[in-house]
């Protein structure tokens, strides 16, 4: 098992602190955000870890170094020049990933409760992934169908919808749609990187996840992993930051 951390961010939100750190390196609780997504994953038995800077990378770098990897087998993504957003920075990171065996995927400004094995467990190789949602309240939704596959995205502030033809093609009556909101963690088959050609096509090579889950929507199976109990915080804004230092020593 791989893992991805998605440590490229700018961090605009946390302003003034990222005026002179990444985003990754803010404190919280005593650790910095990529130690406690680190952490996380190393308590899951998860060491093979790559992580994509862009915002101060040398800072990122220099920490991982003096930090002894934490005891990991951490490899650097760098997307210095260029910032590729989420489906852009896994495509770029592909030959840190590829291999036979799934990759968890998380950003490194989210935390939360969710038990990692259990999250594995729930992964199928015979489909493309699973994505972690919840049913919190937000703008942009994830649809999924009655059985829990992806299949169309919505942002109700807008009343845009994504992804009505795969639900169309692939006939979800629409009274049976859910609309779940993402929690920024997956674990997907690494048969993913085989459509991202077609993405970059579209796209260009800056591009979400959300992106490529919509483009293969119709032809591959995504389910909805709804953890038990769950909470978590986006650790986005710098007034938050005192309560999500309250959640992580919770964790």
């Amino acid at each position: 098992m791989k893992a991805m951390i998605f440590a490229a961010g700018l961090g605009t939100r946390l302003k003034p602190l990222t005026d002179t750190m990444p985003k990754a390196l803010v404190p919280l609780a005593g650790k910095t955000l990529l130690q406690w997504q680190i952490e996380r994953l190393k308590a899951a038995k998860i060491t093979d870890i790559v992580v994509n800077v862009h915002h101060f990378p040398d800072m990122i770098i220099n920490y991982l170094r003096a930090n002894n990897y934490f005891g990991c087998n951490i490899a650097v993504s760098d997307e210095r020049d260029t910032l590729l957003e989420t489906g852009g920075g896994l495509c770029k990171a592909k030959e840190l990933l590829l291999g036979d065996e799934a990759i968890l995927v998380c950003n490194v400004d989210i935390l939360s409760n969710i038990d990692i094995p259990t999250l594995l467990d729930a992964y199928d190789p015979q489909g493309m992934g699973v994505v972690v949602v919840s049913a919190r309240e937000t703008q942009r939704y994830l649809l999924f169908d009655e059985d829990d596959r992806l299949c169309g995205w919505t942002n109700i502030a807008t009343g845009e919808v994504r992804g009505e033809e795969a639900i169309r093609r692939l006939g979800v009556e629409p009274v049976t749609i859910k609309k779940l909101a993402f929690s920024g963690m997956q674990v997907l088959n690494p048969r993913i990187f085989d459509y991202m050609d077609a993405v970059i096509e579209k796209k260009g090579n800056k591009f979400s996840l959300i992106d490529l889950y919509l483009s293969i929507a119709e032809k591959e199976i995504l389910k909805a992993f709804i953890p038990e109990n769950y909470r978590m915080i986006d650790v986005g804004k710098i007034n938050q930051l005192s309560e999500a230092e309250a959640f992580a020593q919770e964790l």
